[in-house]
């Protein structure tokens, strides 16, 4: 549905501008003649060479280089006309008057350009002011959220206010969505739609007006943090004419930065409370593991103590015995493992080179190719990654992986690194990976 525009810029004519301010200027030099008269009446016309420079410097400073060069010629040929022998005509017989002439046309033409060049440095401070105090008052609005919605709002109420016109705020890479819009009853036909989205994929400016979509009704600008937009801002006028006149648009611009740095600060700022409630939330979780932990250890090291009583006492099914020692020290060294591993990190594979060992999904691969280990093989593979670059021992080991009781047999050890080495090393002979510390235990290089 093709959207409805109304309103129209409230502008002056500036031919009409002009023009009254040619006809301010010879209004002026008719004023000076009047009064030159009456001076030259009684003092002669000595003094009146000087008073038509006031009518040209009136005109430079309150109109314009223009009007004030009209207002230089005017006074020139009205002195000529009514001040210099013979009187009412342009004809100067005196070479004296005829260098007064001379001399007031290019004293009031060099007056015309001066004063006119104060207006217009006069001018430009007046509008570089007035639009620092625009982009201030614009930021400071800004600073009062931090959420991109109400962003949005505050930027389209502030844009439609400043510039007169219809806007409209949208973001989303594979098809635009408008977020605010002032109006809040604008909507976009599916051509205005399409040359947003193109602004936002590719961050050049599209729509009426532009080399892409000018068929458009709005004209969409990109709003951007480094190479990434963010938003698109559109624009719409009525009238046909451009939404935003060429001497406005590095004020435009201006505001569009400020928006950038605004939806860029937001967006840090959440990041910024997921990662402290991601935090908070991970302190609790190792501080419930923690506390799980001490609760449950001692009554397992109270199951241990009484596996060991009934092994010294020679009870019959020592399988039995053995095997419950074994998953009591299973589960023991799984309490470990979770109140071990850093929070939030236990989920991401630790690296090894082409290797990488995924403690949580209990998996090992090579450049993305998934590798079997048998428990006990990952068991002392997984151990090692944990303390990576450090030298356990063989007991460390064997108490980890077999448990306590099995902690003297380091034939069990050497078995299970040989396999891994066949499974895990280049050249198994010259091992790189799982290095041998003589008489003392085994390292993971890294």
């Amino acid at each position: 549905m093709k959207t409805e525009i109304h309103g129209s810029r409230d502008r002056h004519n500036p031919i009409a501008v002009s023009l009254a301010g040619y006809a301010g200027a010879l209004l002026l030099v008719a004023v000076t003649t009047v009064a030159g008269l009456l001076i030259a009446s009684r003092w002669g016309n000595t003094p009146v060479v000087m008073l038509y420079l006031l009518p040209v410097l009136a005109a430079a400073i309150y109109t314009g280089l223009g009007q004030g060069l009209v207002a230089a010629v005017a006074s020139t040929l009205a002195y000529n006309y009514f001040f210099t022998a013979p009187f009412h005509t342009f004809v100067v017989d005196s070479p004296a008057d005829i260098v007064t002439v001379v001399v007031l046309f290019f004293v009031a033409v060099v007056c015309s350009q001066l004063a006119a060049s104060v207006r217009r440095q006069a001018r430009l401070a007046s509008e570089h002011a007035t639009r620092n105090a625009t982009i201030a008052g614009f930021a400071r609005r800004l600073l009062s959220s931090s959420d991109e919605t109400e962003l949005a709002a505050i930027c389209v109420a502030q844009i439609a206010r400043i510039f007169s016109c219809h806007v409209a705020i949208l973001n989303g890479q594979d098809e635009a969505r408008t977020i605010a819009a002032s109006p809040s009853e604008a909507t976009l036909s599916p051509g205005d739609l399409a040359a947003a989205t193109f602004t936002l994929q590719t961050g050049v400016r599209a729509g009426r007006g532009e080399k892409r979509a000018p068929q458009a009704d709005w004209q969409f600008h990109p709003v951007a943090a480094g190479s990434t937009v963010l938003v698109a801002v559109g624009l719409a006028r009525g009238d046909g004419a451009p939404p935003v006149a060429e001497d406005r648009m590095l004020l435009f611009e201006s505001l569009l930065d400020q928006m950038a740095l605004a939806l860029e600060r937001a967006r840090l700022e959440g990041e910024a409370r997921d990662t402290a409630a991601l935090r908070a939330r991970d302190k609790l979780r190792s501080a419930l593991l923690t506390s799980i932990g001490d609760d449950v250890k001692p009554r397992l090291k109270a199951v241990q103590a009484a596996v060991r009583a009934l092994r010294r006492d020679g009870v019959s099914n020592r399988a039995i015995v053995n095997e419950l020692d074994s998953e009591v020290s299973r589960v023991e060294r799984h309490i470990d493992n979770l109140v071990d591993i850093n929070p939030g990190a236990q989920y991401e594979p630790i690296p090894l080179g082409e290797i990488a060992v995924d403690l949580h999904c209990r998996t090992v691969t090579r450049n993305g190719e998934e590798l079997h280990l048998t428990p006990k093989e990952f068991a002392v593979l997984a151990e090692l990654a944990k303390h990576a670059g450090r030298v356990l021992t063989h007991a460390q080991i064997l108490r980890a992986v077999w448990g306590p009781g099995q902690q003297d047999h380091v034939d069990y050890l050497r078995v299970a690194v040989r396999a891994l080495r066949q499974k895990l090393e280049r050249n198994p002979a010259t091992p790189e990976l799982i290095v041998n510390e003589p008489g003392v235990g085994y390292r993971l290089a890294v």
